[in-house]
């Protein structure tokens, strides 16, 4: 009877049922055995429970989900081999077995004792009523698939998620890095805690960016350098290496996630910047008590950190750049400033040059001797000159300024002026035209 190559139909041929409640196995009733046989042939997980005592028997995909309960677990009570998990479990089958109506749950949560820790696990399950040849309800068959991975997927994702909108658009690095720790505080069944430090570059200094999680008093705010291994292994860490902390109990004591078991581990992980040979600070991540540091834990630290990375990233960049358009900004004021002290610098000495000049042109002092008055000319025609160049340097500065006022002037255009003019607007004929580069200063003229 059980014939099949399994592990599973051997273990339960040769299982002591005798001196169990249901005794030989030529004795069971014919549903048992039915029920068993479509069982043990099955490749899916499935669990049977049979009697009052909830005497249990598995197939050999079932026997992988429940760790280091097997092989014990064939022939016992399954409120014993389920203890940890039966407050969620038993009202469950009590119901099925009192009201012959199946259940089924897409993601049950159980804490099991599977792989010496408390483990958080999530699985699809159907319990169904299993009934004797009397069609009495005697028992419980359920279907069940581990969907833990699916579920830690798509949980870890969010945060991910979470992350990244959180910090669009954030316009500095202590807003970002705000933005940052407030996302990971909302998912503490994968991060019981973090600590957040940015390097300083200048002193080389560690800064606390953030904590969450733990007492202030367990992370200083400030690391110097030389102390980057008292706290945490910083100073490793910030030099490029990640490193893995098993003994954070020694350093702080505290719980993690919902059920309040000890943290024992954590991961101290660099900042990426874009200059590899120097990280923009250290992340530690605390590790879930409830699942282990797999190698799709691990890889879920990395894309963490790396979102952290790009996020400050870009929050320094973008701080960087509004420091130079500021710094641009302030050097065009200064450099406005200037052109207008120096043009107000040089008019004045031009202004009082081209007074006397003209009184003596206008012959005031007396008739003027032809060598005088063409040396004179030709000062005041210099003169001239270099004030119509100073009012274009403070036109100029003025229109940085947004202070530029525009002048009009009324007049009648030759058709020389027009043919000298450089610019003419199609269409308007003569009414716009811009003087040739000898007048010095630009010229609107509208006839």
């Amino acid at each position: 009877m059980f014939l099949g190559p399994s592990d599973m139909h051997e273990r339960v041929r040769t299982h002591d049922w005798a001196s169990s409640e249901l005794g030989p196995i030529e004795t069971w009733p014919r549903s048992l055995i039915a029920l068993v046989r479509t069982m043990l042939a099955s490749r899916y997980p499935m669990v049977l429970t049979w009697g009052p005592s909830f005497l249990q028997f598995y197939n050999d995909a079932y026997s992988k989900l429940i760790g280091d309960k097997h092989p014990a677990a064939l022939g016992l009570d399954i409120r014993i081999t389920m203890a940890e998990a039966w407050d969620t479990l038993g009202p469950m089958i009590h119901q099925v077995m009192t009201t012959g109506v199946a259940n089924w749950t897409p993601a049950l949560l159980l804490l099991l004792e599977r792989s010496g820790y408390r483990e958080e696990s999530y699985f699809s399950v159907s319990h169904s009523p299993a009934e004797d040849d009397e069609g009495r309800i005697v028992g419980m068959f359920a279907v069940c698939s581990e969907v833990t991975e699916q579920v830690l997927g798509e949980r870890r994702l969010r945060l991910l998620r979470d992350l990244a909108s959180s910090a669009a658009g954030t316009r500095g690095v202590e807003k970002a890095c705000r933005d940052v720790i407030a996302a990971i505080a909302e998912h503490p069944l994968d991060v019981p805690f973090a600590l957040l430090y940015l390097r300083d570059p200048d002193s080389g200094r560690l800064l606390r960016q953030g904590v969450i999680g733990l007492d202030e008093n367990a992370c200083p705010a400030v690391v110097e350098k030389e102390e980057g291994e008292r706290w945490w292994p910083l100073g490793r860490a910030v030099g490029g290496e990640t490193i893995l902390v098993e003994d954070v109990e020694r350093r702080v004591a505290l719980t993690g996630g919902p059920w309040k078991d000890p943290v024992r581990t954590a991961v101290a992980m660099p900042i990426a910047s874009s200059e590899q040979s120097s990280p923009l600070g250290v992340l530690v991540l605390g590790v879930s008590p409830n699942r282990a540091l797999d190698e799709g834990y691990r890889s879920f630290h990395e894309l963490l950190v790396g979102q952290v990375s790009v996020a400050l990233r870009n929050a320094r960049a973008h701080e960087e750049e509004r420091q130079r358009a500021e710094a641009l900004a302030e050097l065009d004021r200064a450099k406005t400033t200037f052109f207008s002290n120096i043009s107000h610098e040089f008019r004045t000495p031009l202004t009082l040059m081209l007074g006397p000049t003209q009184d003596l042109l206008s012959g005031r002092a007396g008739v003027l001797s032809p060598e005088v008055r063409s040396e004179l000319e030709v000062l005041h025609r210099n003169s001239e000159r270099m004030l119509r160049l100073v009012n274009s340097l403070l036109d100029f500065s003025r229109l940085g300024a947004g202070r530029l006022e525009a002048s009009y002037h009324y007049c009648v255009m030759t058709e020389q002026e027009v043919k000298e003019g450089p610019v003419c607007s199609p269409g308007l004929g003569s009414q716009v035209w811009t003087p040739t580069a000898k007048v010095g200063r630009c010229v609107l003229i509208v006839s």
